[in-house]
């Protein structure tokens, strides 16, 4: 008895709406991601259960190291540029055009007023905030600078402006009770603390 023989025939899938997706996708996630600026200063958050989500715009965030030094950041270049404005205008800073600019994309800051002119010029400015014994916001009774930069951040960024306190879980209490007393020098009462939710990965 003779073979039945089957014909072969060619298995064309079109790929073409597949890639089409693929690149919409790709376009979509990059269209729509939100970059964070790297923190030169790394702080490990203690847990919380609470899961309150801080607002993403127009946040002003302190952050306090484990070693008890005190940086801020904007959220946003415009923030940072209105922020240096403001200094300028209260007389606190004497910033040209060129170091505000500097100053608007920086991630954080965090010198005393009378070296932040010459951080910025520096060439490797997040060594200086990590390993200079002297960088940090003054916070204490002798020097608040912490409090003229809220009062300054308040009237450039209007009353919308939100505060969160990021510190990191080894500080010394003494540090953070000087950082709210700045805050409340400044009828500053409402703020959040930012955490790590508990049992997660710092």
């Amino acid at each position: 008895m003779g073979r039945f023989k089957i014909t072969k025939q060619d298995t064309f899938i079109d790929m073409t709406p597949m890639s089409d997706v693929m690149v919409l996708l790709l376009t979509f996630f990059m269209l729509t991601a939100t970059f964070v600026k790297e923190e030169p200063v790394k702080v490990n958050t203690p847990g919380s259960v609470s899961e309150i989500k801080i607002p993403s715009t127009n946040l002003l965030t302190i952050f306090v190291s484990k070693e008890g030094k005190v940086f801020m950041n904007m959220d946003s270049p415009q923030g940072m540029t209105a922020l240096a404005n403001q200094m300028n205008t209260s007389g606190k800073l004497t910033l040209n055009a060129k170091e505000v600019q500097e100053f608007a994309q920086v991630p954080m800051f965090g010198t005393p007023l009378n070296t932040v002119s010459g951080w910025l010029g520096a060439s490797d400015r997040n060594g200086i905030l990590t390993k200079d014994p002297s960088a940090g916001i003054p916070c204490d009774s002798v020097s608040d600078e912490l409090r003229v930069w809220v009062e300054a951040a308040r009237e450039a960024c209007g009353e919308k402006m939100r505060i969160a306190i990021k510190a990191d879980k080894s500080t010394s209490y003494k540090v953070i009770k000087n950082v709210m007393k700045s805050l409340r020098d400044v009828d500053e009462n409402r703020y959040n603390l930012i955490t790590s939710l508990a049992g997660a990965d710092q």
